[in-house]
């Protein structure tokens, strides 16, 4: 058997597979005003699609839990596909989940990356950014994210940034403390190393030394004021401001039609990315 079929026969057991479907929408059983669409993009790139989302409902224990995620992988979509299919099990699985949820978001990445990184010669040697929310009993919102993708809420019509972009130029002192180096060579975006334009990212072993997987958490009360939450990578960020992506869809009822609409725009402004959004609509 070739390698190249080996290397797949192993991913197919390790539980990948192909990326999901391109749009959906779905709605909460107890809170059935709660809605959510999600759409993705192929970009202008030569390489295949590489982000992957995660967009649903579910039954945990005696909770309803909305679960939320983009993941943007680069050099490769291995990575993004494993956090697709494992990184809300790990942070279900830690027991302070309910009691105390930033430390258990924040370890739950953590030790993902270390799987990631124990994986590499069959996840390759790319990796991702994360954005994840998980939303419980349609009141409380948990947010982690490592990289650029962003998630961003509108309460009363006005947009707040939940998550953090975690630019080199803005981490350079921790990524020099830890040997690396933050360069505009090649090109004119800071890169660590002169190779990877975020300063947080799942996977990329040859940089780990350099980089950090720590996610930055935050809590956030979904309350009257809440309108809907985006959820998206870095092709609409780099096109838009976060009050732009709230204005053009908050007239859009329908969660799927706003995160479609949200794409078109930011391909209307010349974003060349992959883009993936994910729209909850509280009301």
């Amino acid at each position: 058997m070739a390698g190249k079929e080996i290397l797949h026969k192993i991913k197919e057991k390790a539980g990948f597979g192909t990326s999901a479907a391109d749009t959906g929408k779905g709605k909460s059983k107890i809170s059935k005003h709660i809605t959510h669409g999600f759409h993705l993009k192929k970009g202008k790139s030569g390489h295949p699609m590489e982000d992957y989302v995660v967009s649903e409902f579910k039954q945990e224990k005696d909770k309803e839990l909305g679960l939320f995620a983009i993941f943007d992988g680069h050099l490769g979509h291995d990575v993004a596909n494993y956090l697709q299919n494992h990184l809300f099990d790990n942070i279900l699985k830690q027991e302070d989940f309910w009691t105390d949820p930033k430390s258990a978001v924040k370890r739950a990445y953590l030790t993902t990356d270390e799987k990631i990184l124990e994986q590499s010669l069959v996840l390759g040697r790319g990796g991702s950014t994360a954005v994840t929310a998980v939303l419980i009993n349609g009141q409380k919102l948990v947010v982690g994210n490592v990289g650029d993708s962003r998630a961003v809420i509108c309460k009363n019509g006005k947009a707040k940034q939940l998550s953090v972009d975690h630019e080199p130029s803005k981490e350079k002192r921790d990524i020099e403390s830890r040997g690396g180096f933050v360069s505009k060579i090649p090109g004119d975006v800071p890169r660590v190393d002169g190779q990877l334009a975020v300063a947080r990212a799942f996977g990329d072993k040859s940089l780990k030394m350099h980089l950090s997987s720590e996610p930055d958490v935050v809590i956030e009360t979904v309350d009257e004021a809440a309108e809907f939450l985006i959820l998206a990578s870095d092709g609409i960020w780099q096109v838009m401001s976060n009050q732009d992506a709230v204005d053009s869809i908050r007239h859009i009822k329908d969660a799927q039609d706003a995160a479609k609409h949200l794409i078109e725009d930011a391909v209307t402004k010349k974003s060349k990315d992959d883009i993936s959004c994910i729209v909850v609509k509280f009301r």
